[in-house]
């Protein structure tokens, strides 16, 4: 398989090295990869490391964010730039494994269904305080209450989608969050594949609980509107004869 690795980074100096250095040893038996990290407006050094390590790594592109304009928007950005059809993506705070790729694909291939556009990661130990483990289970019920996704762990960074499909959709920010429901809404498949989760080791969370919570309240309201103006038309083509 042919892949496009992309890691959406802000402030992540202490954690890019090693993560390059995993993503490139994971994929090594692959037929092919790229990893495209986005730098999206870091404040620290993560820009001046990333431009270190393409001198190591002929395989790394890095693209930048004047500013910094979100985890969604960052991920697009390196999707538009992939020059391979299958995506791969990584959190850049290193707490999901590079290793678990190969998985994902292993199970693709398993699976052998031309109607599975994704295989989204689910951490089903997770490496958090308690805390955030518990509210990252409610949000997750609450969410497949209402969007009946049938996926335990759409917060999971680690995912591997087809990028055309990935393409279609409507964007809008925080749409990381809501890719299984949106690709099934599309009319593809979407498969869990239980994945690995390690503690941050270096830097700090990006996201609050409260924010989360408010914003993402706001977030499956709209995407609940897409879905109800969402069809998908049975199409034949009529013959000349």
């Amino acid at each position: 398989m042919k892949i496009s690795v992309v890691v959406p980074v802000h402030n992540e100096t202490e954690n890019v090295d090693s993560l390059i250095a995993e993503i490139a040893q994971a994929l090594s038996s692959q037929e092919a990869y790229e990893m495209i990290f986005v730098d999206d407006g870091s404040r620290d050094d993560t820009l001046e490391k990333l431009k270190q390590a393409m001198l190591r790594y002929p395989e790394l592109r890095v693209l930048q964010h004047a500013k910094s304009c979100g985890q969604s928007r960052a991920v697009h950005t390196g999707v538009l730039a992939a020059q391979y059809p299958w995506i791969a993506t990584l959190d850049g705070d290193g707490q999901n494994d590079p290793a678990d790729i190969p998985n994902l694909v292993a199970a693709f291939e398993a699976q052998n269904d031309p109607e599975l556009w994704m295989l989204a990661g689910f951490r089903h130990q997770r490496n958090d305080t308690g805390w955030r483990r518990f509210s990252s289970k409610f949000a997750n019920s609450i969410r497949q209450s209402i969007l009946h996704d049938a996926t335990p762990d759409t917060g999971c960074g680690l995912k591997l989608f087809r990028r055309d499909k990935f393409l279609s959709l409507p964007y809008f920010d925080h749409i990381h969050r809501f890719l299984p429901a949106l690709v099934q809404m599309a009319g593809g498949k979407v498969i869990s594949v239980k994945v690995n989760h390690r503690a941050r080791n270096f830097g700090q969370s990006k996201y609050g609980t409260l924010d989360r919570l408010m914003v993402g309240i706001v977030d499956i309201l709209g995407v609940v509107w897409l879905k109800k103006r969402h069809s998908l038309p049975q199409i034949s083509e009529i013959s000349r004869h």
